[in-house]
């Protein structure tokens, strides 16, 4: 008796233990139930996060947008005589010039070359009240020339900056020269506007004769880089065909 009395004490103690296991195990409020709760809420604190950084990212774009404007809008202030077009033309050369002093020499190259037409645009803008009524057109096309100018000088300095080695073997840069013939055709056809506007240019012969030099400094510099690209794509190195 004593020995199932000690057998049946034991098996309520057993059973009792695994009741309370089970319970534990499934109570509300236990650290395994919030586990989810505190992931969400993490992903929720990271999302925030995120959108603080894209509506930086957007606030610091679009300052840099109206800083763009603004420097444009400076760059195209507009004379009113013939003596402001002149001192205007002067800063810009300074400006410039100053611009140079901390770039590497090839890239100074590059600069200089291109400057003319550079220069170029800065007086056509600069004319657009003094030249009557193609004042606009012409700031239209000098605006166009703007863009074109920047195009032609990343050009340019990958051909100035490719490594002789590099030359040697695969020859020059066709990519580049393409891109640059590309925005003479075009620049071309933008000289050929303002020559037409030129003749309906109904100013003063003095302006007259500057927006004449002008177009004619553009005209040069679309030559020289004609000939850039021709010879870079005559450049064909020692395995050049392979990249063909």
């Amino acid at each position: 008796m004593k020995k199932i009395f000690v057998l049946f004490i034991g098996l309520f103690l057993f059973n009792s233990m695994v009741f309370a296991a089970q319970g534990g195990i499934n109570e509300p409020g236990t650290g395994q139930d919030t586990g989810p709760e505190n992931t969400s809420q993490g992903q929720e604190g990271q999302g925030t996060g995120q959108g603080q950084q894209v509506q930086e990212e957007e606030q610091t774009q679009n300052q840099g947008e109206d800083t763009q404007i603004m420097v444009q809008q400076r760059q195209e202030l507009k004379a009113q005589t013939k003596t402001q077009i002149q001192e205007m033309v002067q800063q810009k050369q300074q400006a410039m010039n100053q611009e140079l002093e901390g770039k590497s020499e090839k890239e100074q190259k590059v600069y200089q070359n291109q400057n003319q037409v550079r220069l170029a645009v800065h007086s056509l803008l600069a004319m657009e009240d003094l030249v009557g009524g193609i004042g606009k057109n012409v700031s239209q096309i000098a605006r166009q020339f703007n863009n074109s100018v920047q195009a032609t000088i990343r050009a340019e300095e990958k051909i100035q900056t490719r490594s002789g080695f590099r030359r040697f073997f695969a020859g020059g840069d066709e990519k580049s020269a393409e891109d640059i013939e590309q925005e003479v055709n075009q620049n071309r056809l933008r000289i050929q506007e303002l020559k037409q506007l030129y003749e309906q240019c109904d100013c003063d012969d003095e302006v007259k004769a500057m927006m004449q030099e002008q177009i004619q400094n553009m005209e040069q510099e679309q030559n020289r880089l004609q000939e850039l690209a021709q010879k870079e794509k005559k450049s064909k190195g020692l395995f050049g065909w392979l990249w063909k």
